[in-house]
């Protein structure tokens, strides 16, 4: 009588090699990364290190050679406003004529008295009465051109044409004014173009 662990005649346990297979060693347990977190090594380790990961904050070779390029900020343009001078302020007119009437005519006193005083430095009213003498002749008597024209007569002419110029310089500048307003108002006025640089 059998038992069940005893193996019948012409059979051949289950756990016993076959004839003329090949042995195979016992498997090895698998091995685990030492950190034990399970994460696959990166692409750089498993081919050699040779192009693994860099150091972070570094750039590459050809990178660092080369500065970084920098866009130059677009040029603005240029705004343009089309204006109409309609109206002309004669109040404003009048007060700015005046002023530059005064300088212009403080500016005529001014230069009348250094040519004066220029031309008796240089001796031109001598040669001018020279000139007039030997053309009046010795009987004329000996002509004076300083007594025609001194330094005061001179300063006061042009004071008084420096004071004519201010009063006619102002009311034309004024009348101008009211009659620019006037065709305005008819024609629409002058047309400017202002633009920023």
């Amino acid at each position: 009588m059998s038992t069940p662990n005893t193996p019948r005649p012409g059979t051949r346990p289950a756990n016993a090699p076959r004839v003329g297979a090949p042995r195979n060693p016992p498997a090895k347990p698998s091995q685990r990364p030492s950190g034990g977190t399970g994460q696959k090594p990166a692409a750089g380790a498993r081919s050699g290190g040779s192009s693994g990961a860099r150091p972070a904050g570094t750039r590459p070779t050809g990178q660092a050679s080369r500065p970084g390029l920098v866009r130059p900020a677009p040029k603005a343009k240029a705004r343009r406003a089309r204006l109409l001078v309609s109206k002309v302020d004669p109040w404003s007119v009048l007060k700015m004529a005046f002023l530059l009437s005064v300088a212009l005519g403080i500016v005529t006193v001014v230069a009348s008295i250094v040519l004066w005083t220029t031309l008796d430095i240089t001796g031109i009213f001598d040669r001018v009465n020279d000139l007039l003498t030997e053309i009046a002749g010795s009987e004329g008597g000996a002509f004076d051109l300083r007594a025609y024209a001194s330094l005061g007569q001179v300063a006061s002419f042009a004071t008084i044409i420096a004071v004519v110029n201010v009063v006619l310089l102002t009311a034309l500048a004024m009348l101008s004014a009211v009659l620019y307003n006037i065709s305005a108002t008819l024609v629409g006025g002058i047309g400017v173009t202002l633009t920023d640089d």
